[in-house]
């Protein structure tokens, strides 16, 4: 006969996230869905004979004659659209700062400032540049050997205190649940001197993301169970490799599943600890086949006596959004695909065999028919439903975040941007495709923050496209939806039981990145494109969404065929609101750099472009700007260049490497 076994299968974009949740009551049942969207329970492991038996149960319901199934998607790479601010003290320069999603919840990136102080990690190097001097006045190797080149990093910094979150060699490593989870590690260092490391963390895992509010910062990680599957020869057949294989899982004990934690100190001394049964937790329905591991550190403080204080969470995720009070971890449908495993036909002679056969002839008889020469027709497989979970989690208190409630909506997420929580409701846009991939159509869900229940939804939106942006603004959403032309979609969203469309523009091309400007104005960086939706180059566009019943666009800049890292990445896009400047970087055939842009009430305007030292007729490309005082700051993989805000005259280039 032929089994079915269901199987995920990456596809698409890139970047990342997922989180923990604390026990609910010891012993309490699960609870079963309600409905398909709707409120779902998380429930918490009474033990460790309680986690162990679930996680063997169901993770052994996902073995194939190669291992787990699951392999976590490319998460789209998480744009973190930043609101630019000033800052207030005025013993430091006026300086932009990361662009996040929600004010005051700080996200990793690979340049920090406070206006004093530049901080940024390449190549495994830490660095620190003085504003004012424009020279490198610290640096702190932060990995051995030759390791360093590559390694990708982001930090988060606080003070006089710096997060580097390492991600090992290759981000391929965190997210394909086959390979390697590389060198994850977390290291804190002390910024008031010459740099030093206070402490290393090393879970285990990969790095998925991780939010600040304050000083303190939640640290998402992704790890497999440390199962040992068999090793196979080439005749044994696929059925029997499933058998042993989930003999393997069966076997595993449950320190297979806890996700593990060595944490050093200055002094070179290693503590070793695990996650505890009781401090996991799990949906109703899910794999046991990954953990993601939520880790909280204080930066004023440091790594205490308590460690990282972890929980996890038996689940997957690929999108991590954060608010002042909230952190909320979404689980994207995975691509799917079936995987069929053939056993050979059992076949009963009717006939007698001749004679170099040395088995004898076995004769039908009425109660034993003779099995057919065929296999048995296996039944079609049940593609599962297209469906995002998002789970919420209590971070207002210090400490470990406490969880919330869950809940699940149709589709498919783009990004963080398809989240948006407002006045006790949480927004959701997602797409949602057909099984046979032919059509799709859009749609926002609005649930209720404390309970994550369905309060009211409005769909239709971009009927056969898919959604490239979402914006959030207070009570008002926009969503870009294209195929061949760019709906812009606004929302009304003041009535939580009842959205509604209030107005739609089209126009050629798209907006993969959306951000609020002026009263009334909303900014749209993307692609122009041809009326049959073949893209033709960057465009920067300038809306006016004053009113909601008609939105229309006022400014279009346009760079034939060129492309922005801010499409996809927004911590790639500066707009510093005092002067309406703007910079993205800019990759076109001839030449590369950041795009100088004015933006003001009425259009976008063209400045110039600021472009770095060649080397070897090589050009590095811009991958962030900065404001500090009257100068751009631009950093690209051989350094910073420092120009005139209002000229664009290069003032200083600080070498990198």
């Amino acid at each position: 006969m032929k089994t079915l076994i269901r199987t995920a299968a990456t596809v698409a974009a890139l970047a990342t996230a997922a989180v923990a949740c604390t026990s609910t009551t010891a012993g309490a049942p699960p609870k079963p869905r309600v409905s398909s969207l709707g409120a779902i329970r998380l429930v918490a492991y009474t033990g460790c004979d309680d986690l162990l038996s679930g996680l063997r149960e169901h993770a052994a319901q996902r073995v194939t004659p190669w291992g787990f199934d699951n392999v976590l998607p490319f998460a789209a790479m998480e744009d973190s659209a930043r609101s630019v601010t000033a800052n207030a003290k005025t013993s430091t320069p006026e300086h932009s700062t990361t662009n996040v999603h929600e004010t005051g919840v700080d996200e990793p990136d690979v340049v920090k400032t406070d206006g004093n102080r530049v901080i940024t990690v390449k190549d495994g190097v830490l660095r620190i540049i003085d504003t004012a001097t424009r020279k490198v006045t610290g640096s702190l190797k932060l990995t051995e050997g030759e390791s360093g080149p590559g390694v990708p990093a982001d930090l988060l910094v606080s003070g006089d205190r710096a997060l580097v979150l390492m991600r090992g060699g290759d981000i391929m490593y965190k997210r394909m649940a086959f390979a390697p989870p590389g060198d994850t590690r977390y290291v804190l260092v002390d910024l008031s001197g010459k740099p030093k490391v206070l402490s290393t963390i090393k879970p285990q895992g990969s790095y998925v993301d991780a939010r600040m509010v304050g000083s303190t910062v939640r640290l998402v990680t992704r790890s497999q169970p440390d199962i040992a599957f068999p090793e196979f020869k080439d005749d044994v057949s696929e059925a029997e490799r499933v058998k042993r294989n989930q003999a393997a899982v069966h076997q595993a004990p449950a320190d297979a599943w806890l996700p593990k934690i060595e944490i050093t100190d200055a002094s070179g001394t290693v503590k070793k600890d695990s996650v505890k049964c009781e401090r996991i937790s799990h949906p109703a329905d899910y794999t046991g086949t990954s953990l993601l591991t939520v880790h909280t550190i204080d930066l004023a403080q440091g790594v205490t006596a308590a460690g990282t204080d972890p929980i996890s969470l038996a689940a997957d995720g690929d999108i991590v959004y954060g608010t002042g009070s909230s952190l909320y971890v979404a689980s994207n449908p995975r691509w799917w695909m079936p995987v069929v495993i053939s056993e050979p036909a059992v076949e009963t002679p009717t006939t007698a065999p001749s004679s170099g056969d040395a088995a004898p002839a076995v004769e039908p008889t009425p109660t034993s028919p003779p099995v057919p020469d065929t296999p048995t027709p296996s039944p079609e497989p049940t593609i599962p439903p297209e469906e995002t979970e998002v789970h919420r989690f209590d971070i207002g208190s210090p400490g470990a975040p406490s969880y919330v409630a869950s809940g699940k909506v149709p589709g498919r997420l783009l990004n963080q941007y398809s989240l948006s929580e407002y006045d006790g409701h949480l927004r959701v846009a997602t797409t949602l495709t057909s099984p046979d991939g032919k059509s799709s159509s859009s749609a926002v869900y609005v649930l209720k923050a404390d309970t994550m229940a369905k309060t009211g939804e409005v769909g239709g939106l971009g009927e056969g496209e898919r959604i490239y942006s979402v914006r959030f603004i207070g009570p008002v959403g926009y969503c870009v939806t294209f195929k061949q032309v760019d709906p812009l979609y606004t929302l009304d969203l003041r009535d939580a039981a009842a959205p509604k469309v209030t107005g739609e523009l089209k126009i050629t091309g798209y907006s993969a990145y959306l951000h609020p400007g002026a009263e009334g104005r909303l900014i749209g960086i993307g692609q122009e494109a041809s009326e049959k939706g073949r893209t033709l180059g960057t465009q920067v566009s300038l809306f006016d969404v004053s009113d909601p019943a008609g939105p229309r666009r006022l400014s279009q800049l346009f760079q034939k065929d060129s492309g922005s890292a801010a499409e996809w990445d927004p911590h790639a896009f500066l707009y510093w609101p005092k002067t309406g400047l703007a910079v993205i970087p800019l990759t076109q055939q001839n030449e590369s750099g950041g795009l100088v842009l004015k933006i003001d009430d009425s259009g976008v305007t063209k400045l110039g472009m600021i472009k770095h030292p060649a080397k070897d007729e090589y050009q590095a490309g811009i991958e962030r700007a900065l404001v500090i005082g009257d100068s751009i700051w631009t950093l690209s993989y051989d350094g910073f260049q420092v120009n005139d805000a209002a000229t664009l005259a290069q003032q200083a280039w600080i070498p990198l490497r």
